[in-house]
């Protein structure tokens, strides 16, 4: 698709943004280290702080506020030649790049332009540190915002490294509407040239919501193609004279210098499927996972499930030439008819127009996992101890009503977009209903850090690997087993494990995560396999509920009601037939 403007601004001052202070692992608080530029070779480095600092403690104090404005458009698109409608930010797949350094505010104003759907933006991975307000989840962060309306979001820049921002409103960042994410801070390896995102995704010729149809019905429909960075080729001639090709498209395309070192930011923003992507030819060096810094360790190939970013450096090289850049889709997770023609290419002439003849010698894998979590080790070493907020076990199952439904201890998430979970909060309210799912957890008041543990069982026996992600928190992923959790914190890896804000549970197996309760507010954790998450695979935590109201500055609060009153007088010319997320 042709990109249209977008407006960027800077100002020396934050404006009606607060001061922000972050809860503190205080044994592990890093002091300020000698000031060191961040360069090609000193990529570790960021003024006094630096990829040792704690960024759990503290984030740079920048004084800057970056602004943008999104537009929420529905419109004709074509990214592989076969045109069909989209859903868009700005007019393009993926969206606009939002940029931003670590420690930076951000004013993001969004506007509905479609003419009959409501829409609501969530920032993917962002802690959102004492502002779940501007999490940004429909019927539980907010009211949708109708057409015509603008919704401003305001929040700070407590981490850095990749990731993305997309509608949280039923399938529609499947329709296209997404877009990328970058905190600029220190990285755990040098590189010369940042590549920023790049966006690995299923595709259909058939818009989402019809394909909803069938997948309500239980069985996923299957894709058949995939687009890198929103194109690829598609062949037409199967259907000659079909007025919806329009084109042929092309193939996303980079080009290398040689000797150079380039840092590509991988996105998983599947409907459903994983990802093992690789360069044929190259190595990755993988430095990063979900905003998360990593020890680097070099593979031929990466995985990521849906939701999952990984930061990885490609230095240029091999023999100059062309080679294929893969999407790397894998069939065993979910089906796709395509799946080999997922590719990009990486060029070392920009004039060359030859596709590549290079082999991938790459194992193809067969986990739905993503990386394994021996080799994901945090940069910043923190280990998981006092279990003080206890522990949560819920089951996964599934049953059939409306349509066929994911469940959390015989409950699926069903949300009303217009009555949002942090409503009742404001109103006082500890009685939500049965069908939003609520955990309530509570730190004890030690003055310790507090863990909270879930553990999700999968007693489905579908044998679906589902990747959960978490909102408003990184977590530590202490066990991820195929069998039965028996109870025993024998399963736990506490030392320094893998950290992230999206793991994979196994099919007919457990996934066990720890959170620090330091977030108050009202935060969803769900599968982000489009059509789970419509099927009601979630469930939320209200996380302190007293001390909520007290983080909400009235600027936000006024928009809160007044996006909640406009919701309210606008009626919808469709029924909601699923979750809701």
């Amino acid at each position: 698709m042709k990109p249209s403007a977008f407006f960027f601004l800077s100002s020396a001052f934050a404006r009606g943004i607060g001061a922000l202070s972050i809860p503190s692992f205080e044994s592990s608080l890093q002091p300020r280290q000698t000031p060191c530029e961040n360069t090609p070779t000193s990529r570790n480095c960021w003024g006094e702080y630096s990829t040792a600092t704690n960024y759990y403690d503290v984030a740079p104090t920048t004084n800057v506020t970056r602004e943008y404005w999104l537009s929420v458009e529905q419109g004709l698109c074509s990214p592989d030649g076969y045109e069909r409608m989209c859903m868009t930010f700005n007019g393009t797949i993926p969206g606009p790049t939002i940029i931003a350094d670590w420690g930076d505010n951000l004013i993001i104003h969004v506007t509905n332009n479609m003419k009959e759907n409501g829409t609501a933006i969530h920032w993917h991975g962002l802690r959102q540190v004492g502002n779940s307000i501007n999490d940004g989840v429909p019927g539980i962060t907010q009211c949708g915002i109708p057409p015509n309306e603008t919704m401003t979001y305001r929040f700070r820049a407590t981490q850095y490294g990749s990731t993305w921002y997309h509608s949280h409103f039923s399938l529609q960042y499947s329709e296209g509407l997404f877009g990328g994410m970058i905190f600029n801070g220190p990285a755990t390896s040098d590189y010369d040239v940042d590549l920023g995102n790049l966006f690995l995704q299923d595709w259909s010729h058939v818009e989402a919501f019809t394909l909803w149809n069938v997948a309500k019905l239980g069985a996923p429909p299957i894709m058949p193609t995939g687009l890198i960075n929103g194109t690829n080729t598609w062949n037409c001639t199967a259907t000659p004279g079909n007025p919806d090709c329009v084109g042929t498209g092309a193939k996303h395309e980079i080009v290398f210098e040689p000797g150079t070192k380039y840092l590509l930011r991988l996105v998983n923003v599947a409907v459903d499927g994983v990802f093992q992507f690789s360069i044929d030819g190259h190595s990755l060096t993988v430095i990063g996972q979900d905003l998360v810094p990593l020890v680097p360790y070099t593979a031929e190939s990466v995985e990521l499930s849906v939701g999952q970013r990984l930061d990885v450096v490609v230095e240029a090289n091999a023999s100059p030439g062309n080679y294929w850049l893969r999407a790397g889709w894998v069939s065993a997770c979910a089906n796709n008819e395509n799946p080999e023609e997922m590719t990009g290419i990486v060029r070392y002439d920009a004039n060359s127009k030859d596709d590549p003849q290079s082999v991938s010698t790459v194992t193809p894998t067969t986990s739905c996992l993503g990386e394994p979590n021996s080799l994901t080790v945090p940069a910043l070493s923190l280990d998981v101890e006092n279990f003080g907020g206890g522990t949560t076990r819920e089951n996964l199952g599934f049953k059939f009503d409306e349509y066929f439904k994911w469940t959390i201890n015989t409950s699926s998430l069903l949300l009303d977009w217009g009555n949002p979970t942090l409503e009742k909060v404001f109103a006082g309210e500890n009685i939500f209903p049965t069908e939003y799912n609520v955990v309530a957890v509570e730190p004890s008041g030690s003055g310790q850090p507090e863990w909270q543990v879930l553990v999700i069982q999968d007693q489905s026996n579908l044998g679906i690997s589902h990747p959960i992600h978490l909102h408003g928190h990184d977590f530590w992923v202490l066990a991820a087993e195929t069998g039965m959790f028996n109870g025993s914190t024998d399963w736990f890896d506490t030392t320094n494990p893998s950290r992230r804000d999206t793991a994979t549970l196994p099919g007919n197996g457990f996934l066990a995560i720890a959170f620090l309760l330091d977030n108050p507010g009202a935060w969803i954790v769900h599968c982000h396999i489009a059509w789970h998450a419509s099927q009601g695979l979630s469930l939320e935590f209200v996380e302190s509920q007293d001390a909520i109201n007290g983080t909400v500055p009235e600027i936000d609060r006024q928009e809160f009601d007044r996006v909640c009153a406009a919701w309210d007088a606008w009626t919808p010319v469709w029924q909601q037939d699923d979750s809701g997320i």
